[in-house]
This record gives C-alpha cells, sequence and structure tokens, in this order.
C-alpha cells in the first residue's frame, strides 16, 4: 500500500519518511517542489518509490488519476515563511491545495493526517484547540487557521481518518534549506561556525531580551506523533503538536553553546558567563516583525493526550544535544 508524504523533501517530510522507512515503509510518493532549494539533499539516505513534482500531482488529483492503492497521506507540504506577505500564492498553496488533498483523502476514505501551526493562535496566551483562542498574527497563520475551520465542518460526518497537528516550534535535522525560518538552534549553530558573537531577539511583549518563551519541539517527537495516529486511525480532530512546555530562547542558546563546547573538551557556561564575555549578545527586531512575532507559546496537551496519545517529548536541552550530535555527525561544523 502507498504512503503519499507532500513536502517530503522539506524539514518535516524528509524526516517523516525516515520514520515510515524505520518502520519498513518504503512504498512512499515524495511530493515537493524543489525549484533551486538543497532540498533534495534531505532525501539522500531515505527510501521511496516514486517522486513527483507538487504541480503534477495537483492534476493527477484533480483527473482523479490515482487508484485505490493508497493507505495514507501525510500532508506536510506548505510555505512555512511567517514573513511572506502574498496572500494570493498562500491561499493557494496552503489551502487550496490542502482543499484538494482533503477532498481526495475523504471520498476514497484515505487516512489523511496534515500540517497545521500553532501560528493560528497569534498573540494569545492559551494555547487550546478552541475558535476564542485564534487570532493568527500573518497570513500564514490564516491560511492554516481557514483550513483548520474547514476540517472542523467537516469531521462529523468524514468516513475516513482526518487528524490536524497544529506543529510550535519544531527544530532539529534537516531544516538548513529553510534560511531564515529555520530554527533558533539552528541559527546559533550557523553563528557559532561563523565566528562572533551569538545574536537573540531584544526584549517583546513584556519579556526581558532573550526571555520570550517558546514551546519547543524536537523533530522526531513530531514523526512519533504523526505515526502515533497512523496507527489508531479511529482517532480524529485538530490537535496541538508540542512539548507543553514553554522555555525561554536564552536556554535554546545555553543549550546549543554548551553541547557544542563540550564535544571540543570545553567546560560548560552559565548565561550571565555568555553575556559577560559577549558570546551571546541581543539585536533589535527586522522592520515589521515585533508586531507579528508570538513572544510565547506553549502547547495545551490536553485534547492531545484525552485522543490516547502517549507520545513522551524531549525539553530543550536533551533535544539541542541530539541535534548537535546530528550536525556533528554530518560535519557541519567542519564545513
Amino acid at each position: 500500500m502507498t504512503v503519499i508524504v507532500t513536502g517530503g523533501a522539506g524539514f518535516i517530510g524528509s524526516n517523516l519518511i525516515r520514520g515510515l522507512n524505520a518502520r519498513g515503509v518504503t512504498d512512499i510518493w515524495v511530493i515537493d517542489n524543489l525549484g533551486t532549494s538543497l532540498k533534495f539533499k534531505n532525501l539522500i539516505g531515505c527510501t521511496f518509490k516514486q517522486y513527483l513534482q507538487k504541480d503534477r500531482f495537483r492534476e493527477l488529483i484533480r483527473e482523479n488519476r490515482f487508484d485505490n492503492e493508497v493507505s495514507a497521506i501525510f500532508h506536510q507540504g506548505a510555505c512555512s515563511n511567517t514573513m511572506e506577505l502574498d496572500g494570493n500564492y498562500m491561499i493557494d498553496n496552503n489551502y487550496q491545495y490542502s482543499v484538494e488533498l482533503l477532498d481526495f483523502a475523504t471520498e476514497k476514505q484515505i487516512p489523511f493526517i496534515y500540517a497545521s501551526s500553532a501560528a493560528v493562535y497569534g498573540a494569545n496566551t492559551e494555547f487550546k484547540e478552541d475558535g476564542v483562542n485564534e487570532s493568527p498574527l500573518n497570513v500564514y497563520g490564516y491560511s492554516k487557521l481557514i483550513f483548520d475551520e474547514l476540517v472542523r465542518s467537516r469531521l462529523g460526518h468524514a468516513k475516513s481518518q482526518i487528524v490536524g497537528l497544529r506543529y510550535f516550534n519544531v527544530y532539529g535535522p534537516r531544516e538548513g534549506h529553510k534560511g531564515q525560518m529555520a530554527s533558533v538552534s539552528y541559527h546559533l549553530s550557523t553563528q557559532m561556525l561563523e565566528g562572533g558573537a551569538l545574536k537573540l531577539f531584544e526584549g517583546s511583549g513584556g519579556y526581558a531580551a532573550g526571555e520570550q518563551r517558546r514551546d519547543f519541539i524536537y523533530v522526531d517527537d513530531v514523526v512519533n506523533v504523526n505515526l502515533d495516529f497512523l496507527d489508531n486511525p479511529d482517532r480524529s480532530g485538530i490537535y496541538n503538536c508540542g512539548t507543553g512546555q514553554s522555555q525561554t530562547f536564552n536556554e535554546v542558546a545555553v543549550a546549543t553553546i554548551n553541547s557544542v563546547r563540550a564535544k571540543y573538551g570545553n567546560q560548560t557556561l552559565t548565561l550571565e558567563q555568555m553575556l559577560s564575555e559577549e558570546i551571546v549578545t541581543y539585536r533589535p527586531f527586522p522592520e515589521g516583525l515585533e508586531s507579528r512575532y508570538q513572544s510565547f507559546t506553549e502547547a495545551d496537551l490536553e485534547a492531545l493526550k484525552a485522543s490516547g496519545s502517549d507520545v513522551r517529548f524531549h525539553d530543550v536541552e536533551s533535544g539541542v544535544n541530539a541535534y548537535v550530535d546530528f550536525l556533528f555527525q554530518s560535519n557541519f561544523f567542519k564545513s
């Protein structure tokens, strides 16, 4: 049986393919749009049956050219650039594309597990899957929210599984192609490679510099949540996908720096030592970003746990350690 992974050459998609491969699943169709990016490198080492360009895949869906051999769809494909201002592009790429896949999946009664986002909550401080908490700050978050709302309207009469996972701040291997949208841990590692002080944002939203809090989730844990729903096709709904515990950007910086220092046999440092030695510094927000910036996120996991999910999550220290191990194994720090 064929598993379709859209956005399969991307960050979460390529890690999801590896998770499927680890289970012996290799009959996978990878759907993506490589363009001029280096995303193809994420697929090196993955085993799959077919690669198909996204636009061609959409044509085949519209023409009803797929047979009934598809066993599941993991829809990870989207533009995740929160700075993107082209609303028409966002709605077509993130909403309309998703609608076409949802229609196909429900018609064929194929389990459909898709990527939503914590960006739907905007500046709210309650992160429970409820419309009263949903007010996105950017068109990316809006494109995700309107699809979630469509899914909600269909959940009651769908005859097959539909699951939306609202990803919080995901970090980990194979995100380098995301550029400015890559995680803070990746950017800090890049800054360490280049030398000089490491830069975090100044304070915002009532938080001191570097003390903004996010729910940082390691990509392997995201994969495990996706696969847990695959194993339980009777579960449907929209769920937060985070650790349930916010941590500060300063904590991420300390964990990243000390993980790298440990690789070289250097002693660990406190944040205060890093600041006094100007290893860590703070910089102003780029123009226009602060008003669209989430200074706090923390997933409410009540619904996820009530669904029966018992996936365990890395905290920042253990997740960053695993990530730095990967970066060293892939010779990132020898580039």
